[in-house]
């Protein structure tokens, strides 16, 4: 069940959806999810360096991004055919029985901004800042500027609570996250 406008409000109420800092119901909340800002860190690629990226090399993804950090009003401008990580604003705990789904406002995307390009589930019991896969696939240069409302997230009720939440998993690498980190999949071999 995809939760209402006023089943969000609710969950908010409850505690069941935590949004810090709290969200502006009057411009963020849709009529089934929330709108999130773009917030002011960025990770870019440095493609200059290597000839590839080999996901299973220790540290590669350290050594292949930095991270840079725009003042407010301060726009990042992402080129065509750029790829970078971003955050959002907000920082989200979800409950055990609760997922969200994250989309990219359809107004940016008319601009040729992809919010994510694989990421757009957020498993129950996550806690921390989404972390946003930014591409430019229009023609022209796009200036994003911190603050501005990036993308929607919708939440859904499970059946029941998960065994396993996000935050208990072993393997759950972004737990708690407030930035854009570099991928960990070589963590995975």
């Amino acid at each position: 069940m995809v939760l209402s406008d006023k089943d969000i409000k609710k969950a908010l109420k409850e505690g069941r959806l935590k949004i810090t800092p709290a969200p502006n119901l009057k411009n963020q909340l849709g009529s089934n999810s929330i709108d999130l800002r773009l917030g002011n860190t960025f990770r870019i690629f440095d493609n200059s360096r290597f000839a590839y990226i080999d996901p299973f090399k220790k540290n590669i993804a350290e050594e292949i991004t930095r991270e840079i950090k725009k003042k407010d009003g301060e726009p990042f401008i992402i080129q065509p055919g750029d790829f970078v990580l971003a955050t959002t604003v907000e920082y989200l705990e979800l409950s055990d029985d609760v997922v969200g789904n994250l989309e990219g406002r359809s107004s940016i995307g008319r601009l040729g901004i992809v919010v994510h390009s694989t990421a757009a589930s957020v498993e129950c019991g996550f806690r921390g800042k989404i972390t946003l896969e930014l591409a430019n696939m229009g023609k022209m240069p796009v200036a994003l500027y911190p603050g501005m409302r990036i993308c929607a997230v919708s939440f859904i009720q499970m059946t029941s609570p998960a065994e396993v939440p996000y935050y208990k998993k072993k393997s759950a690498k972004y737990v708690g996250q407030k930035g854009p980190g570099e991928s960990k999949i070589s963590r995975e071999k």
